[in-house]
C-alpha cells in the first residue's frame, strides 16, 4: 500500500549515516552539568533560576555525510533537525549543522544515553559531544568535538561500521580491511581485536541483551560470543546472494530473530535466523530492486528497507508482507534508517541531501476492528433468521 503520511527536507548534505537523538538523557547530562554552574553562582548571587523553560517533549534526529574531500562546495557536516509530531515533520532548518572541514562522516554510531556520537572518517574515528547551544530559545542542543581522543581508533582506515550495544556499554567497530574491534566503553579497553574477521566488515549489530555480535561481509556472517571472544556461529550466504545488512530482532522475548538483508539476482531479499540453533528459518523476497538500507524497529514489529532507486518500505515482521510503500521517497539511493525509539516514525536519509520523517501506520488494530464489524454483522443476521423461524421469540 502506497503511503503519503511523510514529509521531506533538503539539507545540502548528501547524507550517509543517521540516528535518533536520546534527547531525554541529553537533557539529564546537560542539566546535571548546569546544576553544578548554577550552585557555584548561586554562591555569590542567590537569585532563585527557572527550571521549567520547556515542558513539551522534543524529538531530534541526527544524520551525517557530506561531499567529501575537494573543492565541490559540499560541505562535510553533522546536521541535527527537529522531529515535530504535531505536524508530522521534519524542521526546515538544520537545529545545527556543525562543520567537519575536509573530513567525510562516512559511518556514525550514536550513543544510547547520550554520551554523544562517533563518526568514522577516512583514516580516524571522532567523538562529538552534545552541548547547550546559545541564542536558541527552543532548540538548545548543539555539537562539539570532543577534548576525548580515541586512540585505539586514530589511524586505523576507513571503518564501514559502527554500532554500540544497547546499554552504551560496549562500542564494537569493523573496517574496510576487516578487522573487528569490540572495545569497553567509556574505557576504551580492547576486548577483541580481530585483524581478518572479514574481507571487509560491512554491518555490525548487538542482541539486544548484548550478549552476541554479529559481524556481516559480503559471503559470511559471524555471530561472536562478546563475552568469551569466541565465533559461535557462521552462516554462509546462498548461491545468489550478497549480505548486505544484519540486525537482531530487538524485542526481549523468548524467540528473537537474526535478519540479514541480502541482495540477489532478483532484487532484495530477507533472510531470517533462529538465535537458538542459527539456523535460517525463512527467506523472504521482498523488493525486486537491490536493498541499500535497513532497519528493524525497536519493538521487533516493523522491518524497514531502502533501495537504490529511493523507495522505502515498512515491512510486517509477523507475515514478511509489505504494509507500507513510499515510491520515490528519496531521489537517489537511500543511505540509512532510523526508528524512533516507540516505533512510531521513520527517518530515511539519501545521498541526494534530503531525510524524509515517515509515520508508520500499525493496521493490526484497524484489522482486528474490522473482524469485530463482520461477526457484529454475521451475528445479527443469524439472530434474525432465528427470530424468523421462530426459533427464538
Amino acid at each position: 500500500m502506497t503511503d503519503t503520511s511523510s514529509d521531506l527536507q533538503k539539507y545540502g548534505v548528501p547524507f550517509y549515516g543517521a540516528g535518533w537523538v536520546p534527547y531525554n538523557h541529553i537533557k539529564s547530562k546537560l542539566a546535571s552539568q548546569e546544576k553544578i554552574e548554577e550552585d557555584k553562582k548561586e554562591e555569590k548571587d542567590p537569585t532563585p533560576s527557572n527550571d521549567d523553560e520547556i515542558t513539551t517533549p522534543l524529538n531530534y534526529v541526527v544524520l551525517a555525510g557530506g561531499g567529501g574531500e575537494g573543492r565541490s562546495g559540499i560541505p562535510n557536516a553533522i546536521v541535527v533537525s527537529h522531529v515535530n509530531f504535531t505536524s508530522n515533520s521534519l524542521s526546515d532548518q538544520p537545529v545545527v549543522k556543525h562543520e567537519t572541514g575536509s573530513d567525510l562522516p562516512y559511518r556514525m554510531t550514536v550513543h544510547p544515553h547520550g554520551d554523544g556520537i562517533i563518526c568514522a572518517f577516512q583514516q580516524s574515528c571522532r567523538l562529538f559531544e552534545w552541548k547547550e547551544s546559545e541564542g536558541n530559545e527552543v532548540h538548545k542542543l548543539g555539537v562539539k568535538v570532543s577534548e576525548k581522543v580515541l586512540i585505539q581508533l586514530e589511524d586505523v582506515g576507513q571503518q564501514l561500521a559502527l554500532t554500540f550495544n544497547s546499554e552504551g556499554s560496549v562500542l564494537a567497530v569493523g573496517g574496510e580491511d576487516g578487522s573487528l574491534r569490540v572495545l569497553k566503553w567509556p574505557s576504551m579497553k580492547i576486548v577483541l581485536n580481530e585483524a581478518q574477521a572479514h574481507s571487509s566488515v560491512k554491518n555490525l549489530d548487538f542482541s539486544c541483551d548484548g550478549k552476541f555480535l554479529v559481524s556481516l561481509g559480503s559471503g559470511l556472517c559471524r555471530i561472536w560470543d562478546v563475552t568469551s571472544s569466541k565465533v559461535v556461529a557462521s552462516l554462509a550466504k546462498g548461491n545468489d546472494e550478497v549480505f548486505a545488512f544484519c540486525r537482531f530482532s530487538q524485542i526481549n522475548d523468548k524467540n528473537p530473530h537474526l535478519y540479514i538483508a541480502a541482495v540477489t539476482d532478483y532484487g532484495g531479499s530477507i533472510l531470517t535466523y533462529n538465535t537458538t540453533t542459527w539456523k535460517r528459518i525463512r527467506t523472504s523476497r521482498v523488493v525486486r530492486e537491490a536493498i541499500s538500507a535497513f532497519n528493524v524497529s525497536s519493538d521487533g514489529k516493523f522491518l524497514a528497507v531502502g533501495t537504490v532507486g529511493g523507495d522505502l518500505f515498512i515491512i510486517n515482521s509477523a507475515n514478511m508482507r509489505v504494509q507500507m510503500m513510499v515510491k520515490k521517497a528519496h531521489l537517489g539511493l537511500v543511505t540509512a534508517l532510523t526508528f524512533s525509539p516507540d516505533s512510531r516514525a521513520l527517518v530515511s536519509a539519501s545521498l541526494d541531501s534530503s531525510a524524509r520523517l515517515t509515520l508508520i501506520k500499525d493496521k493490526t488494530s484497524s484489522g482486528g476492528m474490522t473482524w469485530m464489524i463482520i461477526l457484529m454483522v454475521l451475528l445479527a443476521i443469524a439472530v434474525y433468521f432465528m427470530k424468523e423461524k421462530g426459533i427464538i421469540p
